[in-house]
């Protein structure tokens, strides 16, 4: 008899397996891949003054070479290679290049100077002449960079030493050495005025005394040999206490006092100054008291005021009580 029993079905299979198994393939090829590569360095270091030599692979075997290059404008200090340690690091990693300097340069009687300590590309040379020279040329120029190769924007200026030409001639006047068609650096010269034909004498306006400081340059301009002469000074409510004399010519001082029951306001000296004119204004004398504060500059402070050597003399202040000849001491001082 033929037994009843129910027989287990087969399983189907799907009747292509491929997809199966690539899938699996995909999941184990990056395993595989990286146990293969256990042993190896990843991207080469970069640095700021090499590249790499030749195209860069993605994996690096224990024990490999690689070779650097400078880039433009700099040089090989010493071998630039690194290779592939057991650690899966890179050795050595540092910088084998320098930046490329222009040709050093010297200054004949003066100083050039690198503010950045180097003449490499992109940086300035400065250039200073000793005392007496005078610098030609420009005083700043920079190391460039064409391709591979260095080289200065302009040339270096030269140091030339320091002469004037004679000053202009003044009018009724001169100066010393006169014959001369050079003057060396520092020199000095006078200047002083002809005697007069006429019944004043020439006064001379201006530095008495110039100096060579500069290629073809004094240290003023030439003085001048002319005529100064202000008007007798006279003072409302006021009266001369020095200075009284018959002519006032250039720098001549005066000094002043106002009567009782008044002060004196503005400037005390004053002296006659080139334009034939007092200078600074003529004081005024005003009735009351005198304030505490001062209400002008001391005359000192002014323009062509003479040298202390030049103030009156005591002894012209002998007819003044010793009150007066004292203020008068105090304010000479100042």
């Amino acid at each position: 008899m033929a037994s009843c029993a129910r027989r287990p079905c087969r399983p189907c299979l799907p009747e292509k397996s491929f997809p199966c198994r690539l899938v699996g393939i995909l999941l184990v090829a990056p395993v595989l891949l990286l146990s293969l590569n256990s042993d190896a360095c990843g991207d080469p270091p970069k640095f700021e003054t090499m590249k790499l030599k030749g195209t860069p692979k993605k994996y690096y075997e224990v024990g490999e070479r690689i070779y650097y290059e400078c880039h433009k404008g700099y040089f090989t200090v010493f071998p630039v290679m690194a290779y592939c340690e057991h650690n899966h690091s890179w050795y050595p990693l540092q910088e084998a290049c320098m930046k490329k300097e222009c040709q050093r340069l010297a200054l004949l009687n003066g100083e050039v100077v690198a503010p950045n300590k180097t003449f490499s590309f992109d940086h300035e040379a400065h250039f200073y002449c000793d005392e007496g020279y005078y610098l030609f040329g420009p005083q700043v120029i920079v190391c460039k960079l064409r391709g591979n190769d260095v080289y200065w924007s302009d040339n270096p200026p030269e140091c030339k030493k320091i002469y004037c030409q004679p000053p202009a001639a003044i009018i009724n006047g001169k100066y010393s050495n006169s014959h001369r068609t050079i003057f060396e650096y520092n020199e000095l010269i006078t200047f002083s005025c002809n005697p007069s034909q006429g019944p004043d004498e020439f006064s001379l306006v201006g530095d008495s005394k110039l100096i060579c400081v500069g290629n073809n340059r004094w240290s003023n301009d030439p003085p001048q040999c002319k005529v100064v002469r202000c008007e007798h000074p006279v003072l409302l409510n006021g009266r001369l206490v020095s200075g009284d004399r018959e002519k006032y010519s250039y720098r001549a001082v005066v000094l002043f006092e106002c009567l009782p029951g008044f002060y004196l306001n503005g400037s005390n000296p004053v002296f006659c100054g080139e334009k034939n004119t007092w200078e600074p204004d003529m004081p005024t004398c005003i009735k009351g008291f005198k304030p505490t504060h001062p209400t002008k500059p001391p005359v000192s402070q002014y323009p062509g005021y003479p040298e202390p050597k030049e103030f009156p003399l005591l002894e012209e202040f002998e007819e003044l009580d010793a009150g007066i000849i004292a203020v008068i001491i105090v304010t000479l001082r100042k």
